[in-house]
């Protein structure tokens, strides 16, 4: 957590020292430092369904899914900051925009919190995962909408810097439901039966 909160310090304070604490500024900095925290989200919101589909050789990944949204929710916290200064210096954005992406802070934060043990059991394990998985997906929801907004304008550079992105926040869900449906259907089961063997089934797949 520590980590990821100073690379996205990082990448602000320099995005803001090459070119200034203005609008201009601000906004690159916003764009880095959603980047980054977007790879920690990604990596979280994906890792259960790449064991199931890829094998034990990327349970690590899953292992440390708390780690690496606790990583996001860090990272997340000076993209935060950002858009306060953005308020701060008059350029704040649109009433929607601040409705839609609260919503997704809100549940960043929520899930944050009830990672926490002792407030799952608080919570319960069936509202838990009602708040996990309405969260995960409106967070890539928001994401994905973020990144394609407008990834095909703007020439070579607006196109570097948004497309492999905006693809990735398609992928991402794309193997969540994948891996759902094998996990779910006694079709896919029998499929995953038969691509892992048992002993990496027990090692992969079979541990989420």
């Amino acid at each position: 957590m520590g980590s990821a909160f100073c690379a996205a310090a990082c990448l602000a304070a320099t995005a803001l020292a090459l070119f200034g604490a203005n609008e201009h500024g601000t906004g690159i900095a916003l764009q880095l430092t959603a980047r980054l925290s977007f790879l920690f989200f990604a990596a979280a919101y994906a890792g259960g369904a790449l064991v199931t589909l890829l094998g034990a050789r990327l349970a690590a990944v899953r292992r440390h899914s708390r780690d690496l949204g606790l990583a996001f929710a860090s990272a997340h916290l000076v993209h935060v900051g950002l858009i306060a200064w953005l308020c701060w210096i008059g350029a704040a954005p649109a009433t929607g925009v601040f409705v839609f992406f609260g919503i997704a802070l809100a549940f960043t934060y929520l899930l944050a919190l009830f990672s926490i043990a002792r407030l799952q059991q608080v919570l319960g394990r069936a509202r838990w995962w009602w708040l996990r998985t309405v969260g995960m997906n409106f967070i890539a929801f928001a994401f994905a909408v973020d990144f394609w907004k407008h990834p095909l304008q703007g020439g070579l550079r607006h196109l570097a810097a948004y497309l492999p992105f905006a693809i990735l926040s398609v992928a991402a869900p794309v193997l969540v439901l994948a891996s759902f449906c094998l996990s779910a259907t006694p079709l896919g089961r029998a499929y995953l039966a038969r691509r892992w063997p048992s002993r990496e089934r027990a090692r992969g797949p079979a541990t989420r």
